[in-house]
């Protein structure tokens, strides 16, 4: 990388509520360009395919004081400094752009999914109509989405999230935005551990008897429906 850029995803998981809009939006993002569609086979059948580039896995954990707790944990691209996917690939299809972003040239992949088993986070799955690998490119590879303004470069899993659970950044600028949220909140990083550098960041959830992390929406009257509470989480108006 140059200029110490490092574009990264950051998720709070004290937002994330596990309604899956971040792998619907990304999913249907994707199928703006024929190039980069994420392909189904038998999606309605006894043993549906698909590829996936955002999942949210949902878990039950266990509180000695209180009732069970329900933890949704979103699993995507960490966009490692040091991606063991990339040196594994034997036609050099995996690469780490100069933007800290690690990418895929549907043209150089086989398939051969050495980059899935390399890959610690299973962030990488095979598009089984393409026959290529896949994964999150924090759709900077898509074309403009003509209702998106022109300051707005947010993926698309960012931008559908209801609670604002998304955020993406430089955290290669200390005093960005991302930086400093991920500072205040004490982010950490997923299985540093291993060596791999990941860029992304989760932020722990809050203690319970802390503030809300998205401000309580105002009163709905009755009528306005289900719709209008949607209208709200949208725009938090």
């Amino acid at each position: 990388m140059t200029g110490g850029r490092k574009l990264a995803l950051v998720i709070d998981l004290d937002a994330c509520v596990g309604c899956h809009a971040c792998t619907v939006a990304c999913k249907g993002w994707h199928a703006l360009s024929p190039a980069t569609t994420l392909g189904d086979r038998d999606s309605h059948g006894a043993a549906p395919e698909g590829a996936f580039l955002t999942r949210v896995h949902c878990y039950e954990i266990e509180n000695e004081t209180g009732p069970a707790q329900i933890l949704s944990f979103p699993r995507v691209c960490q966009h490692c400094e040091d991606p063991p996917c990339v040196p594994v690939c034997p036609t050099g299809a995996s690469h780490l752009r100069l933007d800290g972003v690690v990418a895929i040239d549907d043209a150089r992949c086989l398939g051969c999914g050495l980059c899935a088993w390399a890959c610690p986070y299973g962030a990488r799955e095979l598009d089984p109509v393409a026959g290529v690998m896949r994964k999150c490119t924090l759709c900077l590879d898509l074309p403009q989405d003509p209702s998106r303004p022109e300051d707005d470069s947010a993926p698309a899993c960012v931008r559908a999230c209801p609670t604002g659970a998304r955020h993406v950044g430089d955290l290669g600028d200390p005093h960005s935005p991302l930086s400093r949220l991920v500072a205040e909140r004490g982010g950490f990083a997923l299985l540093p551990e291993l060596g791999t550098r990941p860029a992304g960041r989760y932020l722990p959830p809050r203690p319970k008897d802390a503030a809300p992390a998205v401000p309580p929406l105002s009163p709905i009257a009755p009528g306005q429906g289900v719709r209008a509470w949607i209208d709200r989480l949208a725009g938090r108006r």
